[in-house]
């Protein structure tokens, strides 16, 4: 059994991992002066309980998302689906791009598999700032503006004047809803920003659930051929995927795993890519 000690020594690391994102093994040694060897123990104690997980140079924090309205909403929702889709969406982006990334909570997905890799990130989201603030290797760029307490992206005037002066490899965005019209979201200035984003981008990808297939919202982005790649899930069906092809946008489809005990191997053979 673990003592207390230990356990408080790990809460207080996990807590660190948490509130930075990503940590060097240098900054936790110091923090929680013990010695190396002991934070290591602690770490993989941490990554076998799905908490942590070791990277180049330190530690990303693999828990929940954050402590944010939005976050907390939709948390449970899809949960493997904006995984598995966040995986597919960061094969695709090579090292030394610059990549744009908005707040969405699958977007956030693909922002904790980019740690650790040489790029140039822009984004309006705290969230996702905060994931690389610490990271040698990531040049930061944070938009400013009006910051929403419900998901803790910035957007507004502020935000879409530097957008119309950024050029950026790649937009990676979510959607509230994806309809015959287009790309929707719920909240009228984020809409805005998102227009300026994509403006910005030579390359968008949209990162969607296909739960969010045929939904309509607030307000629409943009019509369905100003994305160059759609990344969603196997459950999409037949008919969304042949309208992308017909808006002239590649698709990327990632497998959802099955449940651990679940009957069956069909999962197996979905298609991995359309």
């Amino acid at each position: 059994m673990i003592s207390v000690q230990n356990h408080e020594r790990r809460s207080r690391l996990l807590d660190l991992i948490r509130v930075r994102g990503f940590a060097s093994l240098d900054e936790l040694v110091r923090e929680l002066g013990v010695s190396e060897s002991t934070v290591r123990r602690d770490l993989d104690a941490l990554e076998e309980q799905g908490s942590a997980r070791r990277t180049h140079g330190g530690v990303l924090y693999a828990g929940g998302l954050p402590r944010l309205a939005e976050f907390d909403d939709r948390q449970p929702t899809n949960w493997a689906a904006k995984r598995a889709i966040a995986a597919r969406a960061a094969e695709v982006i090579s090292d030394d791009e610059t990549v744009l990334l908005d707040g969405g909570t699958t977007t956030y997905e693909v922002a904790r598999l980019l740690v650790g890799r040489s790029l140039q990130v822009v984004t309006n989201s705290l969230p996702v700032a905060n994931l690389f603030a610490s990271e040698a290797r990531t040049d930061l760029v944070l938009l400013g503006g009006y910051v929403s307490p419900r998901s803790g992206v910035c957007l507004g005037p502020y935000a879409n004047e530097l957008l119309s002066r950024l050029h950026v490899t790649t937009t990676v965005l979510s959607a509230a809803g994806i309809a015959e019209e287009g790309l929707f979201n719920a909240h009228l200035l984020l809409a805005e920003t998102e227009q300026a984003m994509l403006r910005a981008g030579g390359r968008a990808i949209v990162v969607a659930d296909s739960s969010k297939f045929g939904r309509r919202s607030l307000t629409l982005v943009s019509p369905l051929d100003a994305v160059d790649l759609y990344v969603s899930d196997d459950a999409l069906d037949e008919a969304w995927r042949q309208r992308l092809a017909a808006a002239g946008a590649e698709l990327l489809i990632a497998e959802i795993p099955e449940p651990e005990g679940a009957a069956g191997t069909a999962s197996g053979h979905r298609s991995r890519q359309a």
